[in-house]
């Protein structure tokens, strides 16, 4: 069923996408090796703890014997690309390789401009419980298993690798305008999703809110999910706490069962309804959906939690409008009583002008707002806007900090503070909890 052992060599391996396809193909027994910056990443604890080598970047790496697999952002240039090339070795894209290896089961891809981590993560955990399921998820956590029944995994849409997928079964999320390096705009962006959606095999499930999806024409089911009756699943019933969410889950007028999860804001309600949806439709056992749900722990970088001193610190990848609302809405949940302070890094200058408006009407939501210098990409180090720029449309805030003094921060007490972004902004959290534990270093 999966082919055959051979060993693989992932260029720039440390990639979320790469690391965890790297696990999976570990645990399907092949043998894996790759290279990357030295510097450490988040997604390197992984393939350490799976014995996978990581090596500086040399083309001496590339050997005859090697099938090796190269990072979207890694061109012909490069001179590990350029060595492979020049051996002839079979060589393939990411997203390439993947679209072949998810031929291999009953495939369960999560697309969306917002949201796929978290969902494709809900989902993993939850089939994970009921039946033997590897996945791919994008903050780098991959798990392969030969005989699997399904394969759940997650479908980026940037520069439309998404389109080498031809999923059984497609989850939606929401269809926004992102990535404006390399789209031109939100009519852009559906063609993308609509292509890819004609490519499913089995079953579509999109959010019913989204003007963009219910556009979508397609030669397969789409089942809508959502809180209204127009949906056909339709969670009812909601209740929102600081311990987390809980909903009855109904297909059409069909009560599927009652579920709950230990996650914040009216998203995750959203995301575990897209995970019944599924589940009902491979009839699998409504019960042992609900155990699974109700024990997710979350995903890396998405919403993720600790204390120091007197502080909450919440570490988080938002980097759209859309998702820092997101974020927000589940902090103000889980901690009503609290003040809620941001600390935003802006990541890319394109998006950053393209958004600039909506930057500062979304993270005035927050009670303080911090900004960080703008995180400039492989594809774009430099842009005509600065942090400053975005500070000076915040009404609650804007001042920007440094990594170097993050001392601000310490006028705020008994609070949540969230760092967002999708670049390096965890040097800062990092240097704010060292600041933390050295005046309270009886407190954590």
């Amino acid at each position: 069923m999966i082919m055959e052992t051979k060993t693989y060599f992932f260029i720039g391996i440390k990639g979320s996408g790469m690391s965890a396809l790297a696990l999976v193909l570990h645990d399907l027994g092949n043998t894996v090796l790759g290279s990357d910056i030295t510097q450490y990443t988040f997604t390197q604890r992984g393939l350490e703890q799976a014995g996978i080598e990581v090596l500086p970047f040399d083309p001496a790496n590339i050997k005859p014997e090697y099938t090796v697999i190269a990072g979207n952002s890694f061109t012909e240039d490069h001179p590990e690309v350029k060595r492979a090339l020049e051996l002839e070795v079979p060589f393939f894209r990411y997203h390439d390789f993947l679209g072949h290896l998810i031929e291999n089961f009953t495939s369960i891809g999560v697309a969306g401009a917002h949201g796929k981590t978290s969902t494709t993560g809900l989902l993993a955990h939850t089939l994970s419980g009921v039946a033997k399921t590897s996945y791919l998820i994008g903050d780098g956590s991959g798990k392969g298993i030969p005989d699997s029944q399904f394969f759940v995994f997650e479908a980026d849409e940037y520069r439309r690798h998404f389109l080498a997928y031809h999923p059984d079964y497609l989850i939606m999320t929401n269809i926004d305008f992102d990535h404006p390096d390399y789209y031109t705009g939100i009519e852009d962006v559906y063609d993308a999703f609509e292509t890819e959606a004609k490519q499913v095999k089995k079953a579509i499930f999109a959010w019913g809110d989204d003007p963009w999806l219910r556009k979508l024409k397609v030669d397969v089911p789409v089942y809508y999910y959502g809180v209204s009756d127009k949906d056909d699943f339709v969670a009812k019933n909601v209740n929102r706490t600081t311990s987390g969410s809980s909903f009855d889950a109904f297909f059409h007028d069909e009560l599927i069962g009652h579920f709950s999860v230990p996650l914040f804001g009216e998203h995750s309600v959203l995301n575990a309804l897209a995970v019944v949806a599924v589940s009902h439709m491979e009839k699998l056992d409504a019960e042992l959906i609900a155990t699974e749900l109700a024990s997710f722990e979350g995903v890396k970088r998405r919403f993720s939690e600790k204390k120091v001193a007197d502080m909450v610190i919440i570490d988080d990848y938002a980097h759209h409008p859309s998702e820092i609302q997101a974020t927000l809405d589940a902090a103000r949940q889980k901690y009503p009583d609290k003040e809620v302070i941001a600390v935003f890094q802006p990541h890319t200058f394109s998006r950053t002008i393209a958004y600039l408006d909506d930057f500062a009407k979304i993270l005035d939501q927050a009670d303080q707002v911090f900004l960080t210098e703008i995180f400039s990409s492989a594809r774009e180090k430099s842009g005509a806007i600065s942090a400053a720029d975005l500070g000076a449309k915040i009404e609650n805030g804007g001042e920007v900090v440094h990594a170097e003094d993050m001392s601000p921060l310490l006028d705020y007490h008994n609070a949540v503070v969230i760092f967002m972004g999708a670049g390096d902004v965890q040097k800062y959290e990092r240097a704010y909890e060292d600041l933390l534990s050295d005046i309270s270093p009886k407190s954590n």
